[in-house]
């Protein structure tokens, strides 16, 4: 089973019976689409992704660099490496700190 997830995404090639894909399984999007870089993909179908952005401190009139880290559910059909730039997408909790899946890999 092949559907379209609602997003501008190219489907994946490789096909999958994971309950949890978005574009084989049963699982809907919603909610926020965020980048970033995988930093960790040693769990099994799940990966970590970092996202780094600059705050502003107004006392001292200048930017940090801060980075967050999410865990994100990470289909067989994409099967994204560690160093991979990736799209993620906002789901159901999967787990206790799930609530994102890899819709894309943008550069391996």
């Amino acid at each position: 089973m092949k559907k379209e997830v609602g997003l501008n995404i190219k489907m994946p090639e490789k096909k999958c019976s994971d309950k949890n894909c978005p574009f084989h399984g049963t699982l809907s999007l919603r909610g926020k689409i965020l980048q970033g870089i995988i930093v960790s993909d040693r769990m099994q179908k799940s990966v970590v992704v970092e996202r780094t952005y600059l705050h502003y401190l107004p006392k001292y009139e200048r930017y940090e660099r801060k980075h967050t880290r999410i865990s994100a559910h990470n289909p067989p059909c994409i099967n994204a490496k560690k160093g991979d730039k990736v799209k993620i997408a906002e789901c159901r909790p999967l787990s206790k700190t799930k609530h994102f899946v890899v819709v894309e890999v943008m550069k391996k």
